[in-house]
């Protein structure tokens, strides 16, 4: 497996993304479209989604917290990191997800969400990965007709494991709703904020 592994100047924010799935016939994906709580638990529900964490990616500041990305200085996009098995779930379902999910043609916008963390974008670890991704998003401008996408198709970056409290949050229950199904298939409606 081909996987992206650039070094920039010495600060690891700017790298390549190290990990590596625990199983060699898995891979993952990055996926921001908007805040990672209510994008996160649709990847769950995916059969083949081994597993899922929410996080920052794509910044130029190593090791951020939360209160820090939100203040706009670190250019880190709130992702969510997925290993899957492409056996069981190709990459094209994900990316069938990613663009159901959100609103791609906002620019640091997802709904009241506001901030270049909310932004859309697909950080791919494999050319595979990176021309599907593509040439989904030239399907996806194609239905959209005028309406231009402003999704970034990039390398994933080094991923940063959001706190532990933004961990499958919405199946956890947190926020204002009751907890959420993540169970494989469901598809009960995803309430985030309430």
């Amino acid at each position: 497996m081909a996987y992206a592994s650039d070094s920039n100047n010495n600060n690891p924010a700017l790298d390549a993304d190290p990990d590596r799935p625990g199983n060699p016939a898995h891979e993952f994906v990055q996926f921001g479209a908007g805040c990672f709580w209510g994008v996160e638990l649709p990847f769950q529900r995916v059969e083949g989604v081994v597993k899922t964490e929410v996080g920052y990616s794509q910044g130029h500041v190593p090791d951020p917290n939360y209160k820090l990305v939100c203040t706009g200085t670190t250019n880190h996009v709130e992702v969510v990191r997925i290993q899957f098995d492409p056996e069981v779930c190709p990459y094209t379902n994900l990316l069938s997800v990613f663009w159901g999910r959100h609103e791609p043609t906002t620019l640091n916008r997802q709904g009241e969400d506001l901030g270049a963390q909310y932004r859309s974008g697909i950080y791919y670890y494999n050319v595979n990965q990176a021309r599907l991704a593509w040439e989904s998003l030239e399907s996806k401008q194609s239905e959209l007709k005028d309406r231009k996408i402003v999704t970034e198709i990039l390398p994933a970056k080094r991923f940063y494991r959001a706190e532990e409290y933004h961990q499958q949050y919405l199946e956890k229950g947190r926020g204002f709703g009751s907890k959420q199904s993540a169970e494989k298939g469901c598809t009960d409606p995803i309430r985030c904020y309430g």
